[in-house]
Protein backbone atom coordinates (compact mmCIF):
# COMPACT_ATOMS: atom_id res chain seq x y z
CA UNK A 1 0.00 0.00 0.00
CA UNK A 2 2.82 1.74 1.01
CA UNK A 3 4.30 1.74 -2.61
CA UNK A 4 1.12 2.77 -4.33
CA UNK A 5 0.85 6.20 -2.76
CA UNK A 6 4.43 6.80 -3.21
CA UNK A 7 3.72 5.83 -7.15
CA UNK A 8 0.79 8.04 -6.92
CA UNK A 9 2.23 10.99 -5.26
CA UNK A 10 5.28 10.78 -8.03
CA UNK A 11 2.24 10.83 -10.65
CA UNK A 12 0.92 13.84 -8.90
CA UNK A 13 4.40 15.93 -9.01
CA UNK A 14 4.43 15.06 -12.90
CA UNK A 15 1.04 16.01 -13.88
CA UNK A 16 1.84 19.04 -11.65
CA UNK A 17 4.80 19.78 -13.69
CA UNK A 18 3.77 19.05 -17.26
CA UNK A 19 0.65 21.02 -16.33
CA UNK A 20 2.78 23.78 -14.75
CA UNK A 21 5.03 23.75 -18.14
CA UNK A 22 1.65 23.64 -20.67
CA UNK A 23 0.22 26.87 -18.69
CA UNK A 24 3.27 28.54 -18.86
CA UNK A 25 3.59 28.53 -22.38
CA UNK A 26 -0.49 29.07 -22.62
CA UNK A 27 -0.83 26.22 -24.73
CA UNK A 28 1.08 27.70 -27.27
CA UNK A 29 3.90 26.12 -30.16
CA UNK A 30 6.65 28.79 -29.92
CA UNK A 31 8.97 28.53 -32.48
CA UNK A 32 12.61 27.05 -31.92
CA UNK A 33 15.17 29.07 -31.44
CA UNK A 34 18.48 29.61 -33.26
CA UNK A 35 21.56 29.70 -31.60
CA UNK A 36 22.55 33.09 -29.30
CA UNK A 37 25.13 34.22 -32.54
CA UNK A 38 22.51 33.97 -34.95
CA UNK A 39 19.17 34.93 -33.27
CA UNK A 40 18.14 37.96 -35.23
CA UNK A 41 19.79 37.25 -38.36
CA UNK A 42 17.53 37.93 -41.34
CA UNK A 43 17.33 35.73 -44.75
CA UNK A 44 17.24 38.01 -47.64
CA UNK A 45 16.80 36.31 -50.83
CA UNK A 46 14.16 39.12 -53.20
CA UNK A 47 16.57 38.46 -56.16
CA UNK A 48 19.57 37.02 -55.34
CA UNK A 49 18.72 33.25 -56.27
CA UNK A 50 16.89 34.55 -59.46
CA UNK A 51 20.47 35.85 -60.68
CA UNK A 52 22.42 33.12 -59.29
CA UNK A 53 23.87 35.22 -56.54
CA UNK A 54 24.28 34.25 -53.12
CA UNK A 55 21.36 35.82 -51.12
CA UNK A 56 22.25 38.27 -47.94
CA UNK A 57 22.34 37.54 -44.41
CA UNK A 58 21.67 39.95 -42.07
CA UNK A 59 23.14 40.03 -39.12
CA UNK A 60 21.28 42.44 -36.50
CA UNK A 61 23.49 41.98 -33.53
CA UNK A 62 26.45 43.44 -35.97
CA UNK A 63 24.90 46.43 -36.51
CA UNK A 64 22.57 46.54 -33.36
CA UNK A 65 25.87 47.95 -31.26
CA UNK A 66 26.58 50.82 -33.88
CA UNK A 67 22.88 52.08 -34.48
CA UNK A 68 19.20 52.02 -32.64
CA UNK A 69 16.51 50.15 -34.60
CA UNK A 70 15.31 53.57 -35.77
CA UNK A 71 18.21 54.35 -37.99
CA UNK A 72 17.57 51.50 -40.72
CA UNK A 73 13.41 51.37 -40.26
CA UNK A 74 12.83 54.91 -39.99
CA UNK A 75 15.22 57.11 -41.52
CA UNK A 76 16.67 54.84 -44.41
CA UNK A 77 13.01 53.40 -44.71
CA UNK A 78 13.92 49.87 -45.03
CA UNK A 79 10.31 47.86 -44.16
CA UNK A 80 10.81 45.47 -41.18
CA UNK A 81 9.74 42.71 -43.38
CA UNK A 82 12.71 40.60 -44.85
CA UNK A 83 13.23 41.18 -48.05
CA UNK A 84 10.01 43.42 -49.03
CA UNK A 85 12.45 46.57 -49.12
CA UNK A 86 14.27 47.22 -53.03
CA UNK A 87 17.65 47.33 -52.48
CA UNK A 88 20.13 46.58 -55.34
CA UNK A 89 23.41 46.77 -55.29
CA UNK A 90 24.24 46.66 -59.24
CA UNK A 91 27.36 44.27 -58.89
CA UNK A 92 29.00 46.96 -55.90
CA UNK A 93 27.92 49.76 -58.01
CA UNK A 94 25.15 51.73 -56.46
CA UNK A 95 25.25 54.93 -56.13
CA UNK A 96 23.58 58.00 -53.57
CA UNK A 97 22.47 57.52 -49.99
CA UNK A 98 19.66 55.44 -49.95
CA UNK A 99 19.30 51.90 -47.81
CA UNK A 100 22.45 50.65 -47.09
CA UNK A 101 24.98 52.41 -49.04
CA UNK A 102 24.51 55.54 -46.90
CA UNK A 103 26.53 53.90 -44.58
CA UNK A 104 28.53 51.07 -46.71
CA UNK A 105 30.55 54.43 -48.49
CA UNK A 106 33.85 53.34 -47.61
CA UNK A 107 33.87 55.98 -44.27
CA UNK A 108 31.29 54.92 -42.32
CA UNK A 109 31.22 51.21 -42.96
CA UNK A 110 33.34 48.93 -45.83
CA UNK A 111 32.15 50.11 -48.94
CA UNK A 112 29.39 48.69 -51.28
CA UNK A 113 31.82 48.63 -54.14
CA UNK A 114 34.05 45.15 -54.06
CA UNK A 115 37.72 45.54 -53.87
CA UNK A 116 39.08 43.94 -56.39
CA UNK A 117 38.22 41.51 -59.04
CA UNK A 118 36.91 38.32 -56.49
CA UNK A 119 34.21 40.85 -54.92
CA UNK A 120 35.55 40.85 -51.81
CA UNK A 121 33.16 43.52 -50.35
CA UNK A 122 30.02 41.13 -52.21
CA UNK A 123 30.98 38.05 -49.86
CA UNK A 124 30.85 40.20 -46.85
CA UNK A 125 26.97 40.53 -47.44
CA UNK A 126 26.35 37.87 -49.83
CA UNK A 127 27.30 35.66 -46.96
CA UNK A 128 24.60 32.91 -46.70
CA UNK A 129 26.73 30.25 -47.07
CA UNK A 130 29.09 30.73 -44.55
CA UNK A 131 28.77 30.57 -41.05
CA UNK A 132 28.54 33.82 -38.76
CA UNK A 133 31.50 35.14 -36.98
CA UNK A 134 30.92 33.71 -33.35
CA UNK A 135 34.90 34.38 -31.85
CA UNK A 136 33.28 38.14 -32.69
CA UNK A 137 29.95 37.67 -31.02
CA UNK A 138 31.18 35.59 -28.20
CA UNK A 139 33.17 38.36 -27.25
CA UNK A 140 31.02 41.11 -27.57
CA UNK A 141 28.03 38.88 -25.57
CA UNK A 142 31.06 38.70 -22.56
CA UNK A 143 31.04 42.26 -22.45
CA UNK A 144 27.33 42.97 -22.01
CA UNK A 145 24.39 42.04 -19.52
CA UNK A 146 23.50 38.81 -20.00
CA UNK A 147 19.38 37.00 -20.34
CA UNK A 148 18.39 33.78 -21.01
CA UNK A 149 16.69 33.64 -24.57
CA UNK A 150 17.54 35.16 -28.03
CA UNK A 151 21.15 36.77 -28.45
CA UNK A 152 21.03 36.21 -24.63
CA UNK A 153 22.12 39.78 -24.38
CA UNK A 154 19.83 42.12 -22.16
CA UNK A 155 20.30 45.31 -25.37
CA UNK A 156 17.93 47.08 -23.12
CA UNK A 157 20.30 47.27 -19.74
CA UNK A 158 23.67 47.39 -22.32
CA UNK A 159 21.92 50.80 -23.53
CA UNK A 160 21.11 52.44 -20.20
CA UNK A 161 24.21 51.40 -18.46
CA UNK A 162 26.12 53.02 -21.27
CA UNK A 163 28.06 49.42 -22.57
CA UNK A 164 26.47 50.23 -25.67
CA UNK A 165 26.33 53.59 -27.58
CA UNK A 166 24.63 52.54 -31.08
CA UNK A 167 23.98 56.02 -33.04
CA UNK A 168 19.82 57.52 -32.76
CA UNK A 169 20.31 59.37 -36.13
CA UNK A 170 22.62 59.78 -38.84
CA UNK A 171 21.97 63.74 -38.98
CA UNK A 172 23.10 66.10 -36.47
CA UNK A 173 19.29 66.13 -34.73
CA UNK A 174 19.33 65.16 -31.26
CA UNK A 175 15.85 63.17 -30.57
CA UNK A 176 14.47 63.50 -27.16
CA UNK A 177 12.07 60.41 -25.51
CA UNK A 178 8.56 62.01 -25.19
CA UNK A 179 6.52 59.39 -24.12
CA UNK A 180 7.61 57.13 -21.38
CA UNK A 181 3.94 55.63 -19.98
CA UNK A 182 3.71 52.13 -19.66
CA UNK A 183 1.14 50.74 -20.76
CA UNK A 184 -1.06 47.49 -18.81
CA UNK A 185 -2.58 44.97 -20.96
CA UNK A 186 -5.08 42.73 -19.42
CA UNK A 187 -3.92 38.89 -21.10
CA UNK A 188 -6.88 37.15 -22.84
CA UNK A 189 -5.85 33.32 -21.32
CA UNK A 190 -7.49 33.14 -17.83
CA UNK A 191 -4.23 32.74 -15.36
CA UNK A 192 -1.86 34.62 -16.97
CA UNK A 193 -0.57 38.22 -15.45
CA UNK A 194 -1.20 41.13 -17.02
CA UNK A 195 1.60 42.55 -19.61
CA UNK A 196 3.30 45.64 -19.60
CA UNK A 197 4.01 47.90 -22.39
CA UNK A 198 6.60 50.50 -21.81
CA UNK A 199 6.88 53.03 -23.89
CA UNK A 200 10.14 54.26 -22.99
CA UNK A 201 12.23 51.36 -23.93
CA UNK A 202 10.85 50.87 -26.96
CA UNK A 203 11.33 54.92 -27.80
CA UNK A 204 14.84 54.46 -27.15
CA UNK A 205 15.46 52.26 -30.18
CA UNK A 206 12.15 52.83 -32.29
CA UNK A 207 10.38 55.87 -33.58
CA UNK A 208 6.70 55.98 -33.10
CA UNK A 209 5.66 55.72 -36.50
CA UNK A 210 7.30 52.13 -37.05
CA UNK A 211 4.16 50.94 -35.14
CA UNK A 212 2.01 53.06 -34.92
CA UNK A 213 -0.93 53.53 -36.54
CA UNK A 214 -0.26 50.55 -38.95
CA UNK A 215 0.99 48.54 -36.33
CA UNK A 216 -0.83 49.56 -33.68
CA UNK A 217 -3.87 51.64 -33.61
CA UNK A 218 -3.36 54.31 -31.14
CA UNK A 219 -7.37 54.55 -30.01
CA UNK A 220 -7.65 52.72 -27.25
CA UNK A 221 -9.08 49.00 -27.34
CA UNK A 222 -8.82 49.13 -31.15
CA UNK A 223 -5.71 46.76 -31.92
CA UNK A 224 -7.53 43.45 -32.88
CA UNK A 225 -4.46 41.48 -33.22
CA UNK A 226 -2.87 41.73 -30.20
CA UNK A 227 -3.44 38.49 -29.51
CA UNK A 228 -0.70 35.62 -28.62
CA UNK A 229 -2.26 32.99 -31.27
CA UNK A 230 -1.57 36.01 -33.92
CA UNK A 231 1.58 37.05 -32.32
CA UNK A 232 2.68 33.48 -33.68
CA UNK A 233 1.76 34.29 -36.69
CA UNK A 234 4.19 37.20 -36.90
CA UNK A 235 1.88 40.30 -36.66
CA UNK A 236 1.73 42.75 -33.62
CA UNK A 237 4.65 42.28 -31.46
CA UNK A 238 5.74 39.32 -32.96
CA UNK A 239 7.16 41.75 -36.06
CA UNK A 240 10.30 42.04 -33.42
CA UNK A 241 9.23 39.80 -30.27
CA UNK A 242 9.87 36.56 -32.78
CA UNK A 243 13.00 36.56 -34.19
CA UNK A 244 14.98 40.04 -33.94
CA UNK A 245 14.34 41.38 -30.60
CA UNK A 246 13.97 39.22 -27.18
CA UNK A 247 11.98 36.54 -28.35
CA UNK A 248 8.34 34.98 -27.13
CA UNK A 249 9.70 32.33 -24.91
CA UNK A 250 10.76 34.79 -22.52
CA UNK A 251 7.49 35.16 -20.83
CA UNK A 252 7.94 37.02 -17.86
CA UNK A 253 9.71 40.05 -19.80
CA UNK A 254 6.15 40.96 -20.82
CA UNK A 255 4.53 39.79 -17.80
CA UNK A 256 6.43 40.21 -15.10
CA UNK A 257 4.61 38.89 -12.64
CA UNK A 258 3.71 35.73 -13.94
CA UNK A 259 4.78 32.45 -12.15
CA UNK A 260 7.78 29.91 -12.43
Amino acid sequence: MKKIYICLFCFCIFLSILYGLSFSQGGLQLPVLSSPEEYGDIFIDRVSTKNKVTPVVFSHWIHRVKYTCRVCHDELEIAMKSSETEILCGKGEAKGERHCVKCHNGKESFAFAPKDAEGENCKRCHNADSSPNRQKFFELQGKLPRSKFGNEIDWGKALNDGLIKPKDSLSDKTRTIVHDKILTLKAEMSGISPAVFPHKTHEQWLDCANCHPEIFNIKKKTTKNLKMANMLKGEACAICHLRVAFPLNDCKRCHPKMRG
